[in-house]
């Protein structure tokens, strides 16, 4: 007998939406189970019964797919803009199945961005709990000195909030700035950025080059290529846990 599975589980399967925005749906009344509305909460047998939204049935789960895309300076991470602006959605077309992203790059930043249709990898992703580091490569003017390479390296002082420490190093200086590696462990909202500007540190460029074990590599700007299960297990060895295992 099939196991039943909750239906904001299921929506987040066929990337119709992440969990939260799953229990919307179903709070506003787009989500049928055999034609009847469903409540938060209710669990169904994907084989057995059938489940709509807005009037649209769903089809069979489709294959996990990952990818890893360069995602380019002026795009925005979302699925979708109302003011017509470029989305890194536009960047994967091609691909068959539909993917979203797992957390974002704000449209001044570019590098290696993470989309899925896999709902449960998104939110191991995105749950700061899990520790999945984020490498980056930071272009600052004026050139940093010791002293504030010690602050960002303790972000909770410099914004004020509960943020896990950072590693930061000094990949080289120039006559007016200075390229460092920052490595974060959590990424809250243009976190980097709000760092340096503490430091009255002007950001010039902002690059993200690794996610977990997972590195940018020779990707080009608006290039992606397919995530490999060995790539993917790196997550999980380099964040301590064996939430997943992908063969």
């Amino acid at each position: 007998m099939e196991k039943k599975i909750r239906i904001q589980k299921i929506l987040s399967e066929h990337s119709i939406s992440s969990r939260r925005a799953s229990e919307t749906l179903i709070r506003e009344g787009k989500v049928k189970v055999n034609g009847k509305i469903a409540k938060i909460g209710d669990k169904i047998d994907p084989v057995v019964d059938k489940l709509t939204v807005s009037g649209k049935i769903l089809k069979k789960t489709e294959d996990k797919v990952y990818v890893s895309l360069y995602k380019p300076k002026g795009y925005i991470t979302t699925m979708r803009d109302d003011r017509g602006r470029k989305t890194v959605v536009d960047l994967v077309k091609r691909l068959k199945t539909r993917v979203y992203p797992v957390g974002r790059l704000d449209k001044d930043s570019e590098g290696l961005l993470i989309l899925t249709n896999d709902g449960d990898f998104a939110n191991f992703m995105m749950l700061p709990s899990k520790r999945v580091s984020k490498d980056y490569v930071v272009t600052v003017s004026p050139r940093v000195f010791e002293h504030q390479i010690k602050k960002l390296e303790n972000p909770s002082k410099l914004l004020g909030v509960k943020l896990l420490p950072a590693k930061v190093l000094v990949v080289k200086n120039f006559n007016n700035g200075s390229v460092l590696n920052i490595t974060l462990k959590e990424g809250k909202n243009r976190q980097i950025r709000k760092m340096c500007n503490a430091l009255k540190l002007n950001v010039k460029k902002l690059k993200r080059v690794a996610i977990g074990g997972i590195k940018i590599g020779n990707l080009k700007p608006g290039e992606y290529k397919k995530i490999t299960p060995k790539m993917l297990n790196l997550i999980y060895k380099n964040s301590k846990l064996k939430c997943f295992t992908f063969a």
